[in-house]
This record gives structure tokens, C-alpha cells and sequence, in this order.
């Protein structure tokens, strides 16, 4: 999944690195990651916009694309415009395995995928699903019991198309603090996650990672110390963002983690500027540079146009966020072009 990091660059090493395709959350990624060679691209959700159909269809020309449905609707929109081109396109049947969300239920799967045989231009490659609700949990056990959840869900589902004279070809999954306990099943042909390139805070409060293993961090600098327990930093929400978990984490404190100062706690946000609350004593004073891994790094990485990649102390990459949302300008008239 391409969302956290939205950057040709990193899609490119996650292709060299093994991945065969990639799962975009954007039509924007799609069309970056295609520009740059990706022959499998898939969407985790239905899309039910002409013009974004259409812009979707030109995408087939170049490389292999799957959809994803959980409802009719959007589907016979696509098999009308497929009919038109005399095209056919694959698509996932999505499962609902906790989040609630996107997808159906495995008892309500069969009836869905009968539903959808009868379009023609339209072929069932399988099943997926996201179990997102993974990050309001708050402990590794529960999300080893949500993992579980995940297998039996998806395991269930297949039986029951299988059962009904379906070809279920693959079974999809993805979801970053599961994939150690779902890698091994064999339920899943395919495994997805997206925040395993950077991890954050909220990695850090599940356990899913370490310290050290979140890659991507937020410089920032101390700009004030209005008082002795007060800092202010020159980042705000328009890089670290206010998120403190999409659905509702109670171990995220504060926005952010400040990395190798367990007793500095950033305790409010303005656009431009953060404070920061001293817990006991600290060498860092005005001045001073200091690294913030975000509680959620894909919107903070979408709220930049490039990264820099180190090694120590020294800058040896430049990385383009180059998938961002609107970042494929359409031409509307032929003024745009010059």
C-alpha cells in the first residue's frame, strides 16, 4: 500500500525489494507509479465517479488494474463504460472483517458475488480486506486477538464462495501492525501493508516496531523558552498534523514523540509552531535541533513536497513526494498544454 509514502522513489525500491504491484489509495498514485513502469496496480475500494472512471480506463492501456468492490452500484457503472471499449477489468469482492467500513460480511459475500457475476466485463479475481480497526487497540495482545479475527474472517469467506462454485484466485490483506501475525497463514495469497516504510508513534504504542526502526521524523528547532518547563519548537500541525490515531488509540499522548527525549512531551499544536512540556531536567536549550517522530506519518508525509534522506549526519537523498492528491494536473483546454 503506497499511501503512507506517496513517492515514486520509494515505490521503486519496494518493486526492486520484491513487491509485484501496488496497492494505490489514490487514482493520482496510480497514475505516478504507472509512469514509472508498475505493470500491477489494484485500488482497496470502489470508485464511483465517471470522470474518475475514465481516468481509471486510460490507466489500462499501460498496465494491468484491479478493482475493488462491495456493492453492485458502482459496479455496473464500470461494466457499462468496459462494455463501451469492449474491455474487461478484474476486481476484489471486499470483506468486512471488523473495521466496518468497506466490504460485506463473509454470510453476505455469496450473495454479493451473484450479484456481480451477472456483469459480463467484470471478472472475480478474489477477495480482500483491511482490518484497521487494529490501531484503536491498546496492547499487543489485542492486536495479536485482531490478527486472528483477520484469518478466520477472510478463511470463512473463501470457504463459503468456494462452496458456491466461485474461483477465488487470491485472498487479500493488508494492514502493517498484523502482518508478523499473518504472515505465515495460509489464508493469504497477498499481503499489503503500507506504514511498514516509515512507522510512527502509533507503530511504537502497539509494539509493532522500535524507536529506531521510524525512519521518517519531523526536524525541528527551539525557538523559545517562554518559561522553565515550556519549550516552543518551530513545527506545527502543518507537519506533524493533529492526528493521534484515526480510530481513537488512548496509549498516543501528545503529537508526536520527540526521539531520545522520553521527558519532553509535545502538548499543543498551532499551524506554524508547537509547545512543548519539560518533564524534569534537559541540556537542550533555544537553538537546539530535535527530531519528532510523528504520531501518524502518512498525513505528515503528505504535507510536504520532499524528504531528506540521511545516513548519520550526512544528506545523501533527496526524496520526492510526488503522488500527492492533485499532483497529476489535468488538461482541461488546450491553453493548459502551453
Amino acid at each position: 500500500m503506497t499511501k503512507t509514502h506517496k513517492s515514486s522513489k520509494i515505490a521503486n525500491m519496494q518493486m526492486a525489494y520484491g513487491a509485484t504491484g501496488l496497492l494505490v489509495g489514490t487514482i493520482d498514485e496510480a497514475e505516478v507509479f504507472i509512469d514509472i513502469g508498475v505493470k500491477n496496480i489494484a485500488f482497496p475500494y470502489p470508485i464511483a465517479n465517471k470522470e474518475n472512471i475514465k481516468r481509471v480506463m486510460k490507466l489500462t492501456e499501460k498496465a494491468r488494474v484491479i478493482l475493488s468492490f462491495d456493492g453492485i452500484e458502482a459496479a455496473k457503472m464500470w461494466n457499462e463504460e468496459l462494455a463501451k471499449e469492449n474491455k474487461e477489468l478484474e476486481y476484489f469482492l471486499l470483506i468486512n472483517s471488523g473495521l466496518d467500513r468497506l466490504g460485506v460480511k463473509p454470510e453476505d459475500s455469496v450473495i454479493l458475488a451473484k450479484d456481480l457475476c451477472q456483469l459480463k466485463n467484470l471478472t472475480l479475481l478474489g477477495i480482500s480486506t483491511h482490518p484497521g480497526h487494529v490501531y484503536g487497540v491498546s496492547s499487543s495482545e489485542e492486536v495479536a486477538l485482531i490478527a486472528k479475527q483477520e484469518v478466520e474472517t477472510m478463511r470463512h469467506a473463501k470457504e463459503l464462495l468456494l462452496t458456491a462454485g466461485f474461483s477465488i484466485k487470491v485472498v487479500a490483506t493488508g494492514s502493517t501492525p498484523t502482518f508478523s501475525h499473518v504472515v505465515d497463514s495460509d489464508v493469504f495469497d497477498v499481503l499489503r501493508p503500507g506504514n511498514y516504510p516509515f512507522y510512527d508513534n502509533i507503530q511504537l504504542s502497539l509494539g509493532t516496531c522500535k524507536e529506531e526502526d521510524c525512519t521518517f521524523t519531523v526536524l525541528g528547532t527551539i525557538i523559545s523558552k517562554p518559561r522553565n518547563d515550556i519549550f516552543i519548537i518551530d513545527v506545527g500541525s502543518k507537519c506533524l498534523g493533529l492526528d493521534k490515531g484515526a480510530h481513537g488509540n488512548s496509549l498516543v499522548t501528545g503529537f508526536g514523540k520527540v526521539k531520545g527525549h522520553s521527558g519532553l512531551q509535545i502538548i499543543s499544536l498551532s499551524e506554524e509552531v508547537g509547545k512543548i512540556k519539560i518533564d524534569g531536567e534537559t541540556m537542550l536549550k533555544v537553538g537546539d535541533r530535535i527530531e519528532i517522530i510523528p504520531n501518524h506519518a502518512c498525513p505528515s508525509a503528505n504535507l510536504t513536497s520532499y524528504v531528506f534522506g540521511y545516513q548519520g549526519d550526512e544528506v545523501v537523498d533527496i526524496i520526492s513526494i510526488d503522488a500527492r492528491g492533485n499532483s497529476m494536473r489535468p488538461i482541461i483546454s488546450d491553453a493548459d498544454e502551453q
